[in-house]
């Protein structure tokens, strides 16, 4: 029977191996038991569709193409929901001035806070669709936009 290795604590890791750079420190005494972790399942909807090599099935033509319709929808109706929402802060900014509310008259500093919010709010409206933008280009298709901001 051969002696067993001794085994070193690096941080959280055990090893029989220690690096120097990790500052390992040897262990004294007792062993080292390691309880293997379990295994993630997939889930049995999931398994028919990969091949051997781990990748995804093909998909059919037609069904690609419906696919990409259903994408080219999805991105239409949230591109023409950002341009309603974008049109609308747009007529609320006025111009960078917006009209001030009754209670803004006297607290200078809540109307200054509801600036900077329209303006951010814009900004982040404009990267949507600009982000949905990019993302129908990449479908080959042209932005078919529904609200002009």
């Amino acid at each position: 029977m051969s002696e067993p290795q001794r085994i070193y604590r690096c941080g959280n890791a055990y090893t029989n191996q220690p690096d120097p750079a990790l500052n390992c420190k040897p262990l004294a005494g007792g062993s080292v038991t390691v309880i293997e972790g379990t295994r993630v399942q997939v889930p049995q909807a999931v398994s028919p569709m990969l091949n051997a090599s781990g990748g995804s099935a093909k998909v059919d033509s037609s069904e690609q193409r419906q696919r990409d319709a259903q994408a080219q929808a999805v991105l239409q109706a949230e591109l023409q929901k950002a341009q309603r929402q974008h049109a609308e802060l747009l007529r609320e900014w006025h111009n960078g001035e917006p009209e001030r509310r009754a209670d803004e008259h006297r607290q200078p500093q809540k109307y200054q806070d509801r600036v900077a919010q329209l303006r951010g709010a814009l900004q982040r409206t404009e990267a949507d669709v600009a982000g949905l933008q990019r993302e129908l280009s990449r479908l080959g298709l042209p932005a078919q936009t529904g609200v002009k901001p």
